[in-house]
């Protein structure tokens, strides 16, 4: 396995704080890591092959000040939590946001199942615009607060598990997993067929996602929104490749790669809303919450 740089990831996600594997520490790391790593599908959409191995998430997300989709975040901060001293199992889970009724999607989402003092704890840096920003106590039934939305964990009839949010008064579900663990392998089949399916999002459009204290950032092709925590939302039309590449870089904190075709496919998701409302797709189903769907074909 290739070493990982707990100094440099730290630094990264700008921590600062104890390193002892405590609830305390757990918590810090997991909003530290949405805040500063944001979650984006720039590699698939460029037409390059998503890495999954150590050394290529480190050098992508750390040093490389990028971001990425459930598998690199996941994976990368299994990898800080490892290191530290938890016991982290990773899982996989089924996307159920916006996904229509009846569809039963594959098993294309990741997330970390973490014991610690005789309690355990689910952990998930990688699910966008909707993404926890702090681990939720395996508790069913059980609403539970976060920085952002309050969040829940409901039991099904087959014995698995729905994460679901807290809109308003209404909950959502997110996606369904059960407590069998996932191996590097089986990420990397759901990882491929991602990154490279004509029909995969990830391949057809552009989805990036970052939290702050008071906000979550979205951005769906052409369509930039801001969720504030007091109920707040600002969405503005993108009008140009150099006003995606600002907002890219300085909204979610973006390095952006250096690709010769980056201005001509970043111009071609302009006017995507636009041309969705004409079909008659609800282009805002995607962009109120950005989320690590499996396809959301448009």
């Amino acid at each position: 396995m290739e070493p990982f740089d707990l100094e440099a990831y730290l630094k990264r996600i700008r921590y600062e704080g104890g390193r002892a594997a405590t609830m305390h520490t757990l918590r810090e790391l997991h909003l530290r890591h949405v805040e500063a790593i944001p979650f984006e599908n720039l590699t698939p959409l460029f037409g390059h092959p998503v890495a999954l191995d150590l050394e290529s998430l480190q050098c992508k997300m750390v040093q490389g000040r990028r971001g990425g989709y459930c598998f690199e975040q996941n994976l990368l901060f299994k990898a800080a939590l490892d290191t530290l001293g938890f016991h982290a199992t990773p899982l996989g889970a089924r996307v159920l946001w916006n996904m229509p009724s009846g569809v039963r999607s594959p098993k294309t989402h990741m997330l970390l199942h973490v014991d610690l003092d005789r309690h355990t704890y689910l952990a998930d840096v990688g699910f966008g615009g909707v993404t926890l920003t702090c681990p939720l106590r395996f508790e069913i039934d059980v609403e539970q607060a976060t920085p952002h939305e309050p969040f829940r964990l409901r039991e099904t009839n087959d014995g698995s598990v729905v994460q679901e949010v807290k809109f308003g008064d209404s909950w959502a579900p997110l996606y369904q997993f059960d407590r069998a663990e996932y191996w590097q392998a089986d990420y990397e089949m759901a990882n491929w067929y991602l990154s490279t399916h004509p029909a995969s999002r990830f391949v057809t459009g552009l989805l990036a996602a970052r939290a702050e204290s008071d906000r979550r950032y979205a951005l769906r092709d052409d369509r930039f929104t801001i969720h504030y925590r007091d109920g707040r939302t600002e969405r503005r039309l993108l009008s140009s490749a150099a006003d995606m590449k600002t907002v890219l870089d300085q909204d979610f904190r973006i390095t952006l790669p250096e690709e010769k075709d980056i201005d001509r496919i970043l111009a071609g998701l302009i006017g995507t809303s636009e041309r969705n409302r004409r079909k008659g797709i609800d282009s805002l189903a995607g962009d109120e919450i950005c989320a690590d769907s499996s396809l959301c074909v448009d």
